[in-house]
């Protein structure tokens, strides 16, 4: 039984730190560095790092963010080539999310794999309700849809290789209104693979929905860069205390 991991998501525009309401209006939270700095001393389990600008990656302020960073880092947005991913490891990150790669060249995904080794390679999937209530996995930032369900993608990136999946609900994604947990156990039990879910925590009880639900890991958005919902920045994560009791509620199960 792998021990859940509970994360700070952070994402990054134009080289601050900005959080998004259901993957819409990014707003201005702070300097990534100074957060990362402030979870250093927080005993986090590891750190995901989102670039949501569309440009190329900032490999410079990436090099000051490893620099600062004393947990894991995973990271995501505008991976393209193989070199992007080998002068990510080589600057420190510890985990490589991939997105648009997964449907414009799975093949790249696949030689990665074989490179830099499975449990390198994190897949994100994200994952939306229609307009008759479906949970549908979205591509190029909400612009289409695939047509295999999430369950049947999940399939198709086991087969492909990926160590993780990074399950982004949209829907959730800043309403601090609680997990996707249905989708959740969905998509967890279904798998081997470890998953990360992100989108909807409000508070401790939602971490522990999300685990207990399935998750390996819950990444927190909104509950770590705000002190309460509609209320200022404030950079923070749950008490060491409630965090171990989530894992000895988990591990009794």
């Amino acid at each position: 039984m792998l021990r859940p991991r509970i994360m700070p998501c952070l994402l990054l525009k134009d080289g601050s730190l900005v959080k998004t309401v259901k993957f819409k209006k990014p707003s201005y939270v702070g300097d990534a560095v100074n957060a990362i700095k402030i979870f250093n001393g927080k005993e986090v389990d590891e750190l995901v790092l989102i670039d949501i600008s569309k440009k190329e990656i900032p490999f410079d302020i990436i090099r000051k963010i490893t620099r600062e960073c004393f947990m894991p880092l995973c990271y995501g947005g505008n991976v393209k080539t193989l070199d992007d991913m080998r002068t990510l490891f080589q600057l420190g990150i510890e985990k490589v999310i991939v997105n648009t790669l997964l449907f414009e060249n799975p093949e790249l995904v696949r030689k990665a794999i074989k490179l830099f080794g499975s449990q390198s390679i994190v897949a994100s999937v994200d994952v939306k309700k229609n307009f008759w209530g479906v949970s549908k996995v979205y591509r190029h930032s909400l612009k289409k849809t695939i047509d295999l369900s999430p369950v049947e993608y999940l399939t198709q990136l086991e087969d492909l290789g990926v160590g993780e999946i990074l399950l982004y609900s949209v829907d959730r994604d800043g309403t601090w209104d609680g997990m996707d947990n249905e989708l959740i156990n969905q998509m967890s039990t279904n798998t081997h693979l470890p998953i990360i879910s992100c989108g909807g925590v409000g508070n401790i009880k939602d971490v522990e929905d999300g685990i207990m639900n399935g998750s390996s890991g819950v990444a927190i958005g909104s509950m770590c860069v705000y002190s309460k919902k509609n209320m200022g920045v404030l950079i923070k994560f749950p008490k060491q205390n409630d965090v171990e009791q989530i894992i000895k509620n988990y591990e009794n199960l």
